[in-house]
C-alpha cells in the first residue's frame, strides 16, 4: 500500500492541501479521488518516512481516545460531531493535526478506517482493524467500547511493568554508584597504609583496577556506551534477533514467566478481533505481531498457514510449542463448543491475572541477583583493605 499526498478542490471551491491517501496504485488514488467527488490538482506519492505522520500514537492516549469516543457514541453523538470534540480536545499540535485530518477526511464521506490508514503509522494495526469490523457490522459504538477495554488493559500492564521494574532499576543505580564510591575514593585512601607484600595477589589487583579506574574514568564511560551501541545494533539483525527471542521464552525460570505475559496480550488481542467479526486468519496474524517477539510471529507465520488449509486452531498453536497446553485446552473446549469468541474472551481475563503475577515474580527474581551483586562488590573492597586495617592496628599497638 502507498501513500499519496495531494492538493484537492471540492465542487463548493474549497481546497485541501497536503492530505494524505493510501492506494495500491496511482489509478486507484485517482479513481478514490473521484469518488470523494474531489478534483486533484496535485499529487505525489511519498518517500520514506515522508508517508508517515511525526506522531506515533502510544497506548495511554490510545487508552483515553477511546475512552472519550466510546462515552459520546454511547451517547447518540454521530462519529463526525465526535472526531470534531476529539480535534478541539487535543493540546498537543501533531495529534491535533491527525485529528483534524481524520474529522476532515471522515466529513468528505471517507470512511473512518480508510482516513485512519491514511495517516500512516500513526495508529496500530490492530486498532484500524477493530474500527473497520466496527463498520462493516454496523456496531462502531460497541468496538469503541472493547477499544477501550482493551486499552486500558494494556496501560494497566505497562504501569504494572513499570512500577515493578522501578525498585531494580534503583538498585542497579546503586550498585552502580557504590562501587565507583569504593573504588575511587576509599580504597585510594588506604594505599599508604599497605606493604609491598600486601599488595600481592587478590589485593593488589584490586587496588590497580582502583587507580586504572580513577585515571581513565573517561575510557570506561565510552567503553560503556559502545557496548550499549553494539548490543542494539545486533539486535536488530533478523537472525541474532529471532535467536534472542526465542531464548527469551525457552530459559528456565525466567522464560515460563515471559510466556504468561506473551499468552496475556495474545489472548486479549485475538479475543478483541475474532468477536469483533475480524476472519480468524487476519485475527491471528495481528494478534502474533502485537506480541512483540519475532520468533513468536515467525512461528504464527507457519499457524496461518495451516488453518488456511483446514487445520485446527487449537492443534496448531500446540505444535508451536510456546503456549502452555491449557491455553491450547481452552482454544480447543471453544472449537469443539462453537463459542470460541466468548471462551476466548474468558481466557484472556484469566491470563491478564496470570501476567500481573508473572510480573510480581519476575522482578522477585531480579532483586536477590542485585543485593547479591551489591555484596559482593562490597566484600571485594573489604578483602583489599583488610590488610591496611590490619596494619594500621599493628602499628597502633
Amino acid at each position: 500500500m502507498k501513500t499519496f499526498i495531494y492538493t484537492a478542490t471540492d465542487v463548493k471551491g474549497n481546497t485541501f492541501k497536503n492530505q494524505r491517501m493510501q492506494a495500491e496504485n496511482v489509478n486507484e488514488f485517482l479513481d478514490k479521488i473521484h469518488e470523494k467527488g474531489l478534483f486533484c490538482s496535485a499529487y505525489k506519492e511519498a518517500k520514506g518516512d515522508e508517508g508517515k505522520k511525526l506522531h506515533k500514537f502510544k497506548t495511554k492516549e490510545l487508552s483515553y481516545d477511546c475512552r472519550q469516543m466510546s462515552a459520546m457514541m454511547s451517547s447518540g453523538l454521530t462519529l463526525v460531531r465526535s472526531l470534531d470534540i476529539m480535534t478541539k480536545e487535543q493540546t498537543n499540535e501533531k495529534t491535533k493535526a491527525i485529528y483534524r485530518d481524520v474529522y476532515e477526511s471522515v466529513q468528505k464521506g471517507t470512511s473512518f478506517s480508510d482516513a485512519l490508514k491514511m495517516q500512516g503509522d500513526a495508529y496500530p494495526n490492530f486498532y484500524v482493524s477493530m474500527i473497520e469490523a466496527g463498520e462493516v457490522s454496523g456496531n462502531l459504538d460497541v468496538i469503541m467500547k472493547k477499544l477501550e477495554d482493551h486499552y486500558a488493559n494494556e496501560e494497566r500492564l505497562n504501569r504494572k511493568i513499570k512500577s515493578s521494574l522501578s525498585y531494580p532499576i534503583i538498585l542497579v543505580v546503586l550498585c552502580l554508584v557504590l562501587v565507583v564510591v569504593m573504588f575511587t575514593f576509599i580504597m585510594p585512601s588506604f594505599k599508604d597504609l599497605l606493604t609491598e607484600e600486601d599488595m600481592n595477589g587478590l589485593t593488589g589487583a584490586l587496588f590497580a583496577f582502583a587507580e586504572n579506574l580513577t585515571t581513565y574514568w573517561y575510557a570506561y564511560i565510552i567503553a560503556i556506551a559502545v557496548l550499549v551501541f553494539v548490543i542494539r545494533y545486533v539486535l536488530k539483525i533478523p537472525d541474532v534477533r529471532m535467536k534472542f527471542d526465542k531464548l527469551k521464552i525457552t530459559m528456565p525460570a525466567v522464560g515460563p514467566l515471559i510466556v504468561k505475559i506473551y499468552t496475556a496480550r495474545f489472548g486479549s488481542t485475538l479475543a478483541a478481533l475474532y468477536s469483533s467479526g475480524v476472519s480468524m486468519v487476519e485475527s491471528l496474524e495481528k494478534s502474533a505481531n502485537i506480541v512483540g517477539n519475532v520468533y513468536v510471529a515467525k512461528c504464527f507465520e507457519t499457524v496461518v498457514d495451516e488453518v488456511k488449509q483446514g487445520e485446527s486452531l487449537s492443534v496448531s498453536i500446540q505444535r508451536t510449542g510456546i503456549f502452555e497446553s491449557m491455553f491450547t485446552s481452552i482454544i480447543y473446549v471453544g472449537e469443539e463448543s462453537g463459542a470460541l469468541d466468548s471462551i476466548l474472551l474468558k481466557s484472556a481475563n484469566f491470563y491478564q491475572e496470570e501476567s500481573d503475577e508473572a510480573i510480581t515474580r519476575l522482578v522477585g527474581m531480579i532483586e536477590p541477583i542485585l543485593i547479591i551483586f551489591m555484596g559482593g562488590a562490597i566484600g571485594l573492597c573489604f578483602v583489599a583493605i583488610l590488610p591496611a586495617i590490619y596494619n594500621a592496628m599493628g602499628s597502633i599497638g
